[in-house]
């Protein structure tokens, strides 16, 4: 995609203190705000980082994409989008890559808030709208793999990811936790209007068909967890990238967050030593432009 995709600019803004992590899939209805007036300039792609697995992506054309939003249960999610969903700006398509509470957190709520079908794998989607808790004409399921092209010029496709999935839900009939199978994790291919590729890993283990799914699609820029316990180490994503993947650039992700997952990014940086891959390191509520 050329050099105009390697600069890019940080924007920081203040990063929240830990909470208590929880979820509320049945969330209530909130109204939205305007769009942040932090957006990047028209024509750059924008990413927001929310921490874990969480972003907010904003296309050359505007188009607002969020991916696996813990956002009011996230320890380090900034105040400003803890405190009030609605400042994260209407959305326009919205991805989970599996039912574990750090990655659907807050997607039921924001799906009915902005009225936008939630996309997902299909054993996860199925379940949420069953229990009622996601409208069944909100919910749009991916079977393990698939491309769809959910708004004009915007590509996504499933792939996969080596982890699991539970769905963890609040009966409001008994106040009591249910555990629901919620089929399998997955990552996904995100092209932008101008052919720009970002690669959202999700949460996953090491794979050889990382290398497969790299040389066949041919991301730009790769979202990878780093954190360790539930998913790859430091060392591991770094074997991955310089091995399988080779991406122009990457953003570590899925650390910071959980005292289990205790990779950190001085480890990730250090395993990345002598690569020429761009590391493109974010705080929470930090955004980047390409």
């Amino acid at each position: 995609m050329g050099d105009r995709f390697i600069k890019a600019t940080l924007l920081k803004s203040g990063i929240a203190s830990a909470v208590l992590m929880t979820l509320t899939l049945a969330a209530g209805s909130f109204a939205l705000a305007q769009s942040p007036t932090a957006a990047g300039a028209q024509g750059k792609t924008e990413l927001l980082w929310f921490g874990q697995a969480g972003f907010r992506i904003k296309s050359p054309e505007g188009k607002m994409i969020l991916i696996d939003p813990w956002i009011t249960g996230g320890p380090k999610t900034p105040p400003q989008y803890k405190n009030d969903l609605s400042a994260i700006g209407p959305i326009d398509l919205l991805l989970v890559t599996h039912a574990h509470v750090d990655h659907i957190g807050d997607a039921p709520a924001i799906a009915k808030a902005n009225n936008t079908k939630l996309y997902g794998p299909a054993d996860m989607i199925t379940p949420l709208t069953t229990l009622g808790v996601l409208p069944a004409d909100l919910g749009w399921r991916f079977n393990k793999t698939g491309r769809v092209t959910p708004l004009p010029g915007i590509k996504v496709t499933a792939v996969q990811a080596e982890h699991s999935s539970l769905l963890v839900w609040k009966n409001p009939a008994t106040e009591k936790l249910e555990s629901h199978p919620a089929g399998e994790a997955m990552g996904y291919i995100i092209e932008l209007e101008n052919g720009f590729k970002i690669w959202h890993m999700g949460d996953t283990g090491l794979f050889s068909d990382m290398k497969f799914i790299s040389e066949h699609y041919k991301p730009d820029l790769v979202l990878i967890p780093i954190g360790g316990n539930f998913t790859m180490a430091p060392d591991d994503a770094a074997y991955a990238l310089k091995t399988w993947v080779k991406p122009k650039m990457v953003i570590p992700m899925h650390y910071n967050s959980n005292p289990m997952a205790k990779g950190t990014l001085a480890e990730f940086q250090a395993a990345m030593k002598g690569s020429n891959i761009k590391i493109i390191p974010m705080a929470e509520g930090e955004i980047v432009q390409f």
